[in-house]
């Protein structure tokens, strides 16, 4: 199962590959967490990532475009992956055609509100990267803490309620070419995301199944879902 996932800020992209991650045993590929790391070990590469963003510029398609296919070509994502944060651009959607065929491209659909409540409630483990929502499921079982190594869950300055709504219509915005791009190719399956994260992941699950894309067997039954 090679799939991208694709949804505005809300929509619940890491929340998602977090679980078929934990299910399946595959690879949940994010770029901004390979920045993040790369940047916190001051890597060669963390150093010029770092370099755009305190400019406040995106970072070239050329470096994301290596290093995703870099990261695609490590054998922990030779039986399957779910890409999150990658294709942004028209240019990398291209790109990315000639560095794997993948399976499909799911675009997790939400609404500008409902996205606005999740975010603003969304907490995030500095340590596993584990995502968690104090008004939706998952909640941590313990106030604002990892359920898995305890660490103090953070909130994005980028969460706040204004900010999630400009990242909504720039997604959209930004988005529209590349959205249409894998639908003209027969590759663009879109999920109703508005519901709960236990209404939501049988139906992509079913989706996936349905479209021969998910063939796996899973490697842990009993994974958290809401």
């Amino acid at each position: 199962m090679k799939i991208v996932l694709i949804g505005a800020p809300g929509a619940g992209k890491g929340t998602y590959a977090q679980i078929l991650r934990e299910k399946y045993c595959i690879p949940h590929i994010s770029t901004g967490d390979i920045f993040r790391e790369e940047i916190a070990r001051d890597t060669e590469l963390g150093r010029v990532v770092k370099s755009y963003i305190e400019k406040g510029l995106l970072v070239p398609d050329e470096i994301v475009i290596e290093v995703v296919s870099k990261r695609l070509k490590q054998p922990d994502a030779l039986r399957g992956f779910i890409l999150d944060g990658f294709p942004r651009t028209l240019e990398q959607a291209k790109a990315l055609d000639k560095i794997v065929d993948v399976d499909a491209v799911v675009h997790l659909v939400v609404s500008e509100e409902v996205a606005v409540r999740r975010l603003s409630g969304r907490r995030i483990c500095p340590v596993c990267n584990r995502v968690y929502n104090i008004y939706y499921e998952p909640k941590p079982r313990e106030d604002e803490k990892c359920d898995y190594d305890g660490a103090q869950l953070i909130k994005r300055p980028d969460d706040e309620p204004e900010v999630v709504r400009n990242r909504y219509r720039v997604f959209y915005e930004t988005f529209k070419p590349i959205i249409e791009y894998y639908r003209v190719s027969n590759k663009l399956i879109e999920v109703d995301s508005n519901k709960s994260i236990k209404e939501v992941f049988p139906v992509l699950e079913e989706v996936l199944r349905r479209n021969k894309i998910l063939r796996l067997q899973p490697c842990k039954e009993d994974v958290r879902v809401g």
